[in-house]
This record gives structure tokens, sequence and C-alpha cells, in this order.
């Protein structure tokens, strides 16, 4: 696999993040994602489909929310990206890892996993 293509797809990955917080998940999906794809989350029925209302639904309930992008990392046809996630201006936040498979350029497959970040951590050296 080419340099080019694995930076091709951490920045599809990136892309796709920030338009579903930006409330562009249509465009999201339209844009890099096969609908014929699979997602992993377990509290959402299986499919693509699914994972884009649920996306919609949690827009409409937070509209403010915000992404900082940590890291990104590509290897092959994986993409993963680190954030902070904050759902909105009173909330503490949440560590996220999101990985994306690509077949091509579209986003096949993902899975994403997330920490609430606790006010009161003892770890020194933070989540970041």
């Amino acid at each position: 696999m080419s340099d080019e293509k694995a930076q091709a797809r951490k920045e599809a990955a990136v892309q796709f993040l920030k338009l579903v917080v930006a409330g562009r998940i249509e465009e999201a999906y339209d844009r890099y994602v096969d609908m014929r794809g699979r997602h992993h989350n377990p509290y959402f029925p299986e499919g693509f489909p699914a994972l884009r209302r649920a996306m919609i639904d949690d827009e409409a309930r937070h509209p403010h929310k915000e992404l900082v992008i940590q890291h990104v990392l590509g290897d092959g046809e994986v993409a993963a990206v680190h954030s902070r996630l904050v759902m909105g201006p009173e909330a503490p936040g949440m560590t996220v890892v999101h990985l994306f498979r690509f077949e091509g350029e579209k986003i096949v497959e993902m899975w994403d996993v997330g920490a609430p970040l606790p006010a009161d951590s003892p770890n020194a050296d933070g989540a970041f």
C-alpha cells in the first residue's frame, strides 16, 4: 500500500468525524461510507443505516458537541483517530478512539471505544 493511500485514508477518517460533529451527517455518509458495510457499536442495531440514524438523533440532542483530534494513525486499509469529545458546554468530555477499515476510498467497517474523563483523575499525565 502506498503512503499516499494511507494518508488519504487517514484524512478521510478525520473528515468523516469532523462532518459528523458539525451536524453534516448525511454528507459524511454520502462522501465516505459504503452503506453496505458494518459497524461494531454494541448500543445500536447492525448496519451503517442504523448508525447514521443514531448520529442524526444524537445531533438533535447535542448540537454543540466538539471534537478535538489528538492522534491519527494509519496502517494499510485501517485508520485510527484518537480524540477528545465534549458533548456540550457543561459536559466533562471523554476520550474516544475510532477505527475505520477502508476498501478503496470508502469506510466499510467501523469500531469505536470511549471512556469518560473523570473530573478528579489521580493521573497527572492526563488522558491526552
